[in-house]
């Protein structure tokens, strides 16, 4: 319902994502992603490099946060990749 409402590029899906997993889990913590890395699927209030992330712990409480990176779809993977493992490891210490 949410992914109709919002686009599966949003703080709302990117959240449910992260509650998912800590449901479906013995985790403490998730990461979620989702975002448009390119070469296309871009578009007004979402280009290409638009990257959704959420964090969340075993109360459910989910820290989000949107960047938009440059580069090719490799070099957005890139980042993607080293940005959700910072703020994963931040949760963690």
């Amino acid at each position: 319902k949410r992914l109709l409402q919002f686009g599966a590029v949003s703080r709302e899906v990117v959240s449910d994502m992260a509650v998912g997993a800590l449901q479906r889990t013995a985790a403490t913590v998730s990461l979620a992603v989702t975002g448009i890395a390119g070469p296309g699927g871009g578009m007004v209030g979402k280009p290409v490099g638009t990257v959704w992330f959420a964090w969340a712990t075993g109360q459910f409480e989910v820290e989000t946060e949107v960047q938009v990176f440059s580069g090719n779809r490799e070099e957005i993977r890139q980042q993607t990749v080293l940005f959700a493992l910072s703020g994963l490891l931040k949760k963690l210490a």
